[in-house]
């Protein structure tokens, strides 16, 4: 019950860090696939060396032994962030996000399947309320998304959701590696699977143009955002169910609106502070109690 309730502070913790993402990523002019890319080598470098630092090395036959399930969900991760950034291209912010986070549905949905999960009704309320909570959270009931959608948008943002699901499920089949070693390989993988797609939309010189401050921000996306927050995130996977990863990851969207309120000053009204309240409020109510849910 301890190492479990560590878990789910850590997924907590992780997604309150990914909700922060896209304030940091106001400041920092460069493209979304080098965005996406140097987060990823950035995480990787840094995982390595607290890794080496520490005295340790990487698992090699551990690796091996779930190099399967690596390769799918590294390579996942950045189909995910690919799919993601061609959404945003294509279609309102507010709809992409709420395709996206129909992954946490798609796991629900597929855990009894893939993971053998029992689906149990208090999970399927939560993570309709869930649901309804992002509806409001969108705008899309006060008309400010509809004229944005658009098919190909709605399209990529769905793939995005299909392989982010993709992750929470692969990580499920890890057996007997560290999450530094995991999150290590999925991270590196990822930043590989995105280079050809950076290089195919957008000049390296970005990068020359970036300010001190600015290469700072980068820093701290690579470094805090995904190296430490995916080793929090990908370590409390293999301690926790499909269904409470799922219902947990709704902590990301509501957070993102808060900040975004208070850093960004964006408008968010009654319909997005309701929309946090279901979101959060539903996370919290799956897990009363404990294990009923």
């Amino acid at each position: 019950m301890k190492e479990e309730r560590g878990a789910k502070l850590r997924l907590s913790l992780a997604m309150l860090v990914f909700g922060s993402i896209g304030v940091f990523r106001r400041y920092i002019p460069l493209s979304s696939s080098w965005m996406a890319f140097t987060r990823g080598i950035i995480g990787t470098i840094f995982l390595l060396l607290v890794v080496l630092l520490s005295g340790k090395r990487v698992d090699k036959a551990a690796v091996k032994r779930n190099l399967l399930p690596l390769l799918i969900s590294g390579a996942a991760i950045g189909v995910n962030w690919i799919l993601l950034f061609e959404a945003y291209r294509y279609t309102t912010v507010a709809v992409a996000t709420l395709c996206y986070y129909m992954a946490p549905v798609l796991v629900i949905v597929f855990s009894p399947l893939v993971l053998k999960e029992r689906l149990t009704a208090k999970k399927v309320v939560c993570v309709l309320t869930a649901l309804v909570g992002m509806l409001f959270v969108s705008g899309i009931f006060q008309g400010g998304a509809s004229a944005g959608i658009n098919a190909k948008g709605i399209a990529f943002g769905l793939g995005a959701a299909a392989f982010y699901a993709t992750v929470m499920l692969t990580n499920k089949f890890f057996r007997e590696i560290s999450s530094y070693d995991s999150t290590i390989l999925q991270l590196a993988i990822a930043a590989a699977v995105v280079l050809p797609y950076s290089f195919a939309t957008g000049g390296i010189k970005e990068f020359s143009e970036l300010t001190p401050v600015q290469t700072l921000l980068l820093l701290v996306v690579g470094i805090i955002h995904t190296g430490a927050s995916y080793w929090m995130y990908f370590g409390s996977m293999q301690k926790l169910s499909g269904q409470t990863i799922a219902v947990y990851s709704y902590i990301d969207p509501a957070f993102a609106v808060v900040l975004s309120v208070v850093f960004l000053r964006e408008e968010t009204g009654l319909f997005g502070i309701l929309g946090a309240v279901l979101i959060l409020g539903s996370t919290l109510f799956s897990e009363w109690k404990g294990k009923n849910g």
